[in-house]
């Protein structure tokens, strides 16, 4: 599992959900936006709890692997497919594809 440090607080969370949250911070980030995002994490009792995080151009994140953290890796698949495509779309909105591109690197040169 892996520490996210926000806003002088820290929460644990898995450690693909917490790939996946920093992938998407970055990609807001680059596109000026922002947005709520809602992950699970383990509470202090080491049940799972939900954790609602503000991210964007001013968000400063850092992950951390959390070792001692007890109970199992915390896994939300469905969650970090979200948050891929949500940093794919970003992404491609930032360099969107061209008409002429193909396999053949040649295109670049235009730019």
């Amino acid at each position: 599992m892996d520490r996210i440090h926000y806003a002088g607080d820290s929460v644990v969370t898995g450690s693909e959900i917490a790939r996946a949250v920093l992938e998407y911070a970055k990609a807001l980030a680059k596109a000026n936006q922002s947005a709520t995002v809602e992950i699970p994490t383990l509470a202090p009792d080491g049940s799972i709890s939900r954790s609602t995080l503000l991210i964007g151009p001013a968000s400063q994140l850092i992950a951390d692997a959390e070792e001692e953290a007890d109970g199992e890796e915390i896994v939300d698949d469905e969650l970090v497919g979200y948050f891929h495509a949500e940093t794919a779309k970003l992404t491609q909105h930032a360099y969107p594809a061209r008409a002429n591109e193909t396999s053949d690197p040649a295109w670049m040169d235009e730019l």
